[in-house]
C-alpha cells in the first residue's frame, strides 16, 4: 500500500497524517474493547449476586414453609397440599395433580385451616409473607457493598431504571 502511494506521488505528510489516524482508532478500540470487558465483568458479578439472593430467598421460604408445617403437625398429604395452594393452584388443579377427588383436597385443606388456625388461602398465604417479610434476607454487610456498587446511593435494592 505504502508503495501505492509513493508511485501516485501522495506525499510524506499524508502518509504520516494517515498512519496516526489509523493508530489512534486502533487504540481508541482497544480502549473500548477493555471498557466493555470491564462493564461485562460488572454485570456477572451483578448477576451472581442476584441469582444467590434468589437462592436465598427461595431456600428461606422453603424453610419457612416446613417450620410451619413442623409446628402444625401436617401429614405429608397436607403439606403437598398446602404446598401447592401457596403456589397459587385451585382445587381441581390440586385434584389433578394429586391423583385425588376435589373432596379428598378439600378435606385436607379443612385440616390446614384448622391446625393453622386460618380462615383461607388469603390469611395462609400473608401468614407466610409476614414472615419473609419481617425477616431480613441479606445481613448489612451486603447490603452495604451491593449499596456501594449501585453508586453508593443507600439503595437496598438496584433502581428499576437499570
Amino acid at each position: 500500500m505504502f508503495m501505492d502511494m509513493v508511485e501516485f506521488g501522495v506525499g510524506a505528510s499524508f502518509v504520516n497524517r494517515h498512519l496516526i489516524i489509523e493508530l489512534l482508532a486502533a487504540l481508541t478500540l482497544i480502549l473500548s474493547v477493555g471498557v466493555e470487558i470491564r462493564t461485562l465483568v460488572r454485570l456477572l458479578r451483578r448477576q451472581d449476586q442476584l441469582v444467590r439472593g434468589l437462592q436465598i430467598a427461595s431456600g428461606a421460604l422453603h424453610d419457612l414453609m416446613q417450620a410451619y408445617y413442623d409446628s402444625w403437625g401436617l401429614t405429608p398429604s397436607e403439606q403437598d397440599v398446602a404446598g401447592f395452594v401457596i403456589k397459587g393452584l385451585s382445587i381441581a388443579e390440586i385434584a389433578d395433580l394429586r391423583g385425588t377427588a376435589p373432596g379428598t383436597v378439600k378435606a385436607h385443606l379443612n385440616a390446614i385451616y384448622r391446625k393453622s388456625g386460618v380462615t383461607g388461602r388469603g390469611e395462609l398465604l400473608s401468614l407466610l409473607i409476614e414472615d419473609l417479610m419481617a425477616t431480613p434476607l441479606l445481613d448489612e454487610a451486603e447490603t452495604q457493598r451491593s449499596a456501594a456498587e449501585w453508586g453508593g446511593r443507600g439503595w437496598k435494592y438496584p433502581p428499576r431504571s437499570v
